[in-house]
This record gives structure tokens, sequence and C-alpha cells, in this order.
């Protein structure tokens, strides 16, 4: 294992119940009105998936600039009050960054988002970053971990990855990574090269490393 790369909504902050939030007042906005059902038709996605879709279902002619920026406004102001970290994160994050692992957070979320979430998870805790912002085609597409993998000279079939969605497991999946999946919103199957916990309690470094050198 050369490098674990960690997914941020849902995986190491509390932040879905933050998304369902804006997302309800921003459909309000429109003119429509947001249920869990939406919320999971959008868990791990990005910006310009989850505007488009509101837009949609609102049957809405708004500026999606502007529904887009009434989006990172709500999540901003509530992140700047602080962060809740999903349990075991914090844990985990200081028991990799003690092993002397390389790490990177991966995100769908945009720059600012990101810079908000990381003041409360620490900054000091990766040594990458990659959003929204820096790739052309988010989750589920590969695109955003083999960023990552490049960006920290590693091979990606030498990465764990660890995710709490459907469009981030295929996202590492495709992208050649082992994956550790803590569903949060929607449930993630078993599958090969892939392992499934209630929480991140049940991750330790030693379990990083087995699933890394698991025969596919």
């Amino acid at each position: 294992m050369d490098a674990v790369l960690f997914d941020m909504d849902g995986l190491l902050v509390d932040s879905e119940k933050i998304w369902f939030q804006v997302e309800t007042e921003v459909m309000e906005r429109l003119g429509g009105q947001w249920g869990p059902t939406d919320q999971e038709n959008l868990v791990g996605g990005s910006m310009p998936s989850t505007v488009a879709y509101m837009l949609r279902v609102a049957g809405s002619d708004a500026d999606p600039e502007d529904v887009a920026a009434w989006m990172l406004a709500g999540m901003t102001s509530r992140l700047a009050e602080g962060v809740e970290m999903m349990p075991g994160a914090a844990e985990l994050l200081a028991a990799v960054r003690h092993a002397g692992l390389p790490t990177a957070l991966v995100t769908s979320s945009l720059r600012p988002i990101a810079e908000a979430c990381l003041d409360g998870i620490g900054r000091h805790n990766f040594d990458r970053v990659v959003t929204g912002d820096d790739v052309t085609r988010t989750k589920p597409d590969p695109e955003p971990y083999l960023t990552a993998a490049g960006l920290l000279g590693v091979d990606p079939a030498r990465c764990v990855v660890l995710e709490d969605s459907p469009n981030g497991v295929t996202s590492a999946t495709a992208a050649g990574c082992r994956v550790v999946a803590v569903p949060s919103v929607l449930p993630v199957p078993r599958a090969p090269g892939r392992l499934v916990v209630a929480s991140l309690r049940e991750v330790d470094v030693e379990v990083l490393r087995e699933l890394s050198v698991t025969v596919l």
C-alpha cells in the first residue's frame, strides 16, 4: 500500500444532513419540494449534476449559476460554524499519518466547501486535495482518483480508497484502487477488492494493508 485516499462528505464529515437542509431551502426558493429520495439520487455527485436535477424537478428556468451560488453560500455558511466528524474518522486519519503513508482528500464538492471542511478535519492530514474544481469529469468517473494518485506519484493499484457512496466506490474501482466502503445514505454491495463496514471504527492501518494485498 503506497497511499490512502479519502472521500469527504459522508465519510469523514457528517455533512449529508447539511446538504439536505441547503437543498431543501434552495428548492423552496425555486418553488419546488425536496425529500429523502431526491437526496439519494444525488449522493456522491457533483454540483452541476445537483443543480441540473433540482431545476428539472422544480420545473424552474432559473440560471444554473445562480442556483449553484445559492447552494455554495448555504453550505459554506453552515460549515463555517464547524463540522462534525464521522465516528472513527479522526482516529483513522491520525493512525494513517503516524504510519507515514501519503494521503489525499478526493471530493466532488467544490473547493470552497472542501476548504470549509478542512478547517475542521485538519489540513495537515492530507498531502494533496482534489476537488470537483480540479477535474473535468467527477465521480463516478475514475478521473478524481487517478488525479490524486498522479499528484502523489503512486500507482492507483497500490492505493486504498475510503468511500461512502456508490458513485465514489465506482470511481475508485474504475481507477484500479482497492476500496473500503462505509455506506451512509445508500447501500454499497460487497465485491472483490472491496471491504464494506458499518463504521470507520472498524478500520485501522492493518486492515487497510490486508485489503491492499488481497488477491482478486
